[in-house]
């Protein structure tokens, strides 16, 4: 299982950034590369993403554990999809702790991947991270 962790602790109170991140509907805003959002009803929704040339790519997830204000945790639909071909899961997951007036976040996303693709795992991890570091990025940039 491929694994990637980043944290930062971000000047904005716990409750805030809560708001942020458990309403799916403010991911464009901040999750890399989100174009929109779709079909968020409930505990799903859909991210649509654009390819380098220019064609819309759908993921659906479901909440899979929420603990206001502390965790949410989401898993991408992957049977019947494009993605099933690499991934076998693929969970991402967020921790908020207050710290004072600020909160740090982790924001964690493990992956299992399928075949061929288990060879690529360090690579994997390595393009995750940088996305983990652009979302905590967003983050701090939304909530000034």
């Amino acid at each position: 299982m491929a694994t990637s962790q980043r944290t930062r602790t971000l000047a904005v109170p716990q409750q805030q950034l809560w708001e942020l991140v458990s309403d799916p509907h403010h991911m464009a805003r901040w999750w890399p590369s989100v174009e929109r959002m779709e079909a968020v009803e409930g505990d799903r929704f859909t991210q649509v993403f654009k390819t380098k040339r220019g064609r819309p790519v759908r993921a659906d997830f479901h909440v899979v554990d929420t603990r206001p204000p502390w965790l949410l945790a989401w898993e991408q639909e992957l049977e019947g999809t494009p993605f099933a071909r690499v991934l076998r899961e693929l969970v991402i997951e967020i921790r908020l702790e207050p710290e004072g007036e600020a909160t740090k976040v982790t924001i964690a996303q493990q992956q299992r991947l399928r075949g061929y693709s288990r060879t690529g795992g360090f690579m994997m991890r390595r393009a995750t991270a940088q996305q983990l570091d652009r979302a905590l990025a967003g983050l701090e940039e939304i909530s000034r």
